[in-house]
């Protein structure tokens, strides 16, 4: 994770297009600016920041289901909850899977696990619109390739 730049997943680890699920794994830095103040000798991964891990990891599944030719874009959570405390050096494994689709907009269930137990989840909603900025799209193409992105998945379907 770098997450002064929200760059929240470190590498996919699963990505099936049939099911359409996707496995991440992020591992939680042991330092950052962030922990100063979030909690001052108490460091707590923010709750904020575990939903936008858990919105990039299905962002990256819907790019794989739109053949890399649109972007998601988080319009809405529901159902999120934070059933324990993440701390610095912490490695997560996150899991996403497709509820509904239908009219731009798609509906995920993600699961945030630490060491095989639950610690997140949240349902999440996105509208997808083509890439708004040809500069947008050169930056997912970068970070796809430093996450393990398999294009694989997406030109054998």
């Amino acid at each position: 994770m770098n997450l002064e730049y929200f760059h929240l997943i470190d590498r996919i680890t699963d990505l099936n297009v049939g099911e359409r699920t996707i496995t991440v794994e992020a591992n939680v830095p042991e330092t950052s600016t962030i922990f100063e103040g979030h909690f001052p000798g108490y460091p707590l991964m923010p709750g904020v920041l575990l939903i936008e891990s858990m919105a990039q990891t299905s962002g990256w599944l819907l790019i794989a289901l739109m053949k890399f030719k649109r972007m998601p874009f988080l319009a809405a959570v529901k159902e999120a909850k934070m059933r324990t405390f993440i701390t610095p050096g912490t490695k997560l494994d996150i899991n996403a899977s497709v509820l509904h689709e239908g009219d731009g907009f798609y509906m995920t269930t993600v699961k945030i696990k630490v060491d095989g137990k639950l610690t997140c989840n949240a349902q999440l909603t996105f509208k997808t619109v083509p890439f708004p900025h040809p500069d947008l799209r050169g930056h997912m193409d970068i970070v796809a390739e430093r996450i393990g992105f398999p294009l694989q998945a997406i030109t054998n379907g």
